[in-house]
């Protein structure tokens, strides 16, 4: 039996067409023998600079017979590796870029062949023309946010095949992705608020679903999730359990909840606990909020956010995401003196500090109103001595300006 040969070890030669071939054992076959990578150059100091180079890239690595298997079927290998460990919904989501974006692209590329200049092109050609079916108001290429997501999608799939010995790098280290235009946050103002719970008030169903939304925070799926068990009537409580979101085949279907913080409890305002326990008195479904059509079904999360934009419109007001409900109860929740670690755990978020970083606008409306009690404790305590020495910074800015 030939003796096995370590990674890294290497052979020169010169082709009978004047051109020279260098090749470096990177990995074994489940019978020991070598696998073999090829490098081609016009001479040999070319060459010798190529293969150092390559010595150095699977310096430690011992790649394996699935290292052959090309981009396409790495993905469906490591879709269903994570399959036991992503959500129905995030692994669908996953599922889809890769089929709809990447896999078109760059799926028949050899694993092991795949560039950063690969993944490069791949993001720029996304951005230009890689929308499926763009509506005539839509352009044709997708957004940097989207493409930021693939890029991140696709690196933890490389990441997994290097730690598991397919590739010596992952080529997603060295691109940077499109940065993520963040669109301003919208929330509905105060008078926008009484006009939108005007407008909902002659509906009974649907005045009781937004003023439990705009009461408590809920995710669109979290809300058209909660069902009779999850209100805890004497406590005056929800416990938040279950989401609802779409399977293969566009099938509804309830399932875990976002995060491990997302399953939770919340204590509810005095005024929601009423209108649920008079909502309760009067239903015959399971669900808090069941299809209008079907009683024993739960409400549509697409429907909820069609009958958010017809309301919306009906009364005049900006056009906002369902999302953005939930921003504006976290907004006036902050305003009101919640403080970011009860807020966190009312939203279902891991960490304080991320709630925080959402609201950091709210957070420095907060810091100017702390600003203003203590200017005007300092007033109360120093009396009008305090005002000659206003009157005379005010005197020296306006000079200076």
């Amino acid at each position: 039996m030939a003796k096995r040969r370590p990674s890294g070890d290497g052979m020169v030669r010169k082709r009978d067409d004047g051109r020279w071939e260098g090749r470096i054992v990177v990995g074994h076959k489940e019978n020991g023998d070598s696998i073999f990578r090829y490098i081609y150059a016009d001479n040999q100091k070319e060459l010798t600079a190529k293969l150092r180079q390559n010595i150095d890239a699977y310096q430690g690595i011992d790649l394996t017979e699935q290292s052959r298997m090309t981009l396409g079927e790495w993905l469906d290998t490591w879709l269903e590796q994570m399959a036991v460990t992503l959500r129905p919904g995030t692994l669908e989501h996953y599922r889809r870029d890769m089929e709809n974006h990447v896999k078109p692209r760059l799926g028949a590329k050899p694993l092991t062949q795949l560039t950063a200049a690969d993944l490069r092109k791949l993001y720029d050609a996304l951005k230009r023309n890689g929308r499926m079916k763009p509506r005539s108001s839509q352009s044709s290429g997708l957004s940097s946010t989207t493409v930021h997501g693939i890029h991140t999608t696709l690196h933890h799939a490389l990441k997994a095949a290097r730690d598991q010995g397919l590739i010596p790098i992952n080529p997603a280290d060295e691109v940077e992705p499109p940065k993520v235009i963040h669109q301003p946050m919208k929330i509905l103002t105060e008078e926008q608020l009484n006009i939108f719970l005007t407008a909902i008030k002659a509906d009974e169903f649907w005045y009781d679903f937004f003023y439990t939304e705009l009461t408590t925070g809920l995710r669109r799926g979290e809300i058209c999730g909660l069902m009779w068990i999850d209100f805890d009537e004497r406590g005056g409580a929800l416990k938040v359990c279950r989401t609802l979101h779409r399977e293969t085949g566009g099938r509804l279907v309830a399932g875990d909840t976002k995060t491990y913080a997302g399953t939770r409890k919340i204590v509810l305002p005095p005024s929601t606990v009423e209108l649920l326990r008079e909502r309760k008195r009067k239903s015959f479904s399971p669900w808090i909020f069941h299809d209008p059509l079907r009683p024993e079904a739960p409400m549509n999360p697409d429907s909820a956010y069609r009958q958010l934009k017809k309301f919306l419109l009906e009364a005049g007001l900006p056009d906002i995401r369902f999302h953005d409900l939930r921003h504006t109860f976290s907004t006036y929740a902050l305003s009101s003196g919640v403080d970011a670690k009860t807020l966190a755990g009312i939203l279902g978020h891991t960490k304080a500090s991320f709630t925080l970083d959402t609201y950091t606008h709210t957070t420095g409306d907060m810091q100017r109103r702390a600003a203003d009690i203590v200017g005007g404790f300092l007033t109360a305590y120093l009396g009008e001595e305090m005002k000659p020495w206003q009157n005379a910074e005010s005197g020296e800015t306006a000079a200076s300006a």
